[in-house]
């Protein structure tokens, strides 16, 4: 029969190990940061999006505004509102898409071409990393001209 000491120093030396054998492997990760609301305002078709979105969410509040003023019970207002809502983040998440792809490709570009496994928000990061952020921005604004 094991004593109770020696199952505790054995699960201790497990977890030892463990942590050894998850650090080591880490150590041959390469780590990239990048400010991806940064990367986003730098987009070259970032200022078409914004003008796409802010009209479409003009329509929708004229839209939700008439239907509202037309209606008299306040339940129905409040479900009238909803919907056009829902409906302006559907359109702004579509209209988003394309410029999100161009982003994530971008980043894997950057990273392939950098040698890095990992990219993560510098906002995560507590310390290190190698910033691609400017990097990003230079790949999204060479691949927008061809």
């Amino acid at each position: 029969m094991v004593s109770c000491k020696k199952m505790i120093l054995l699960s201790v030396l497990s977890a030892f190990i463990l942590a050894m054998a998850a650090g080591a492997a880490l150590a041959g990760d390469k780590i990239g940061v990048i400010e991806p609301q940064t990367v986003l305002s730098q987009h070259p078709k970032m200022p078409q999006v914004k003008k796409q979105i802010q009209a479409m969410l003009q329509k929708k509040q004229e839209e939700a505004k008439a239907a509202i003023e037309k209606e008299t019970d306040n339940e129905k207002k409040a479900e009238i509102y909803q919907t056009k809502k829902n409906e302006a983040a559907a359109e702004e998440q579509k209209l988003m898409a394309p410029i999100l792809k161009d982003m994530d490709q971008a980043i894997r570009n950057v990273a392939k071409a950098k040698g890095l496994t990992v990219v993560i928000d510098v906002a995560q990061a507590l310390m290190g990393g190698v910033d691609i952020t400017n990097d990003v921005i230079a790949e999204l604004k060479r691949t927008a001209v061809n």
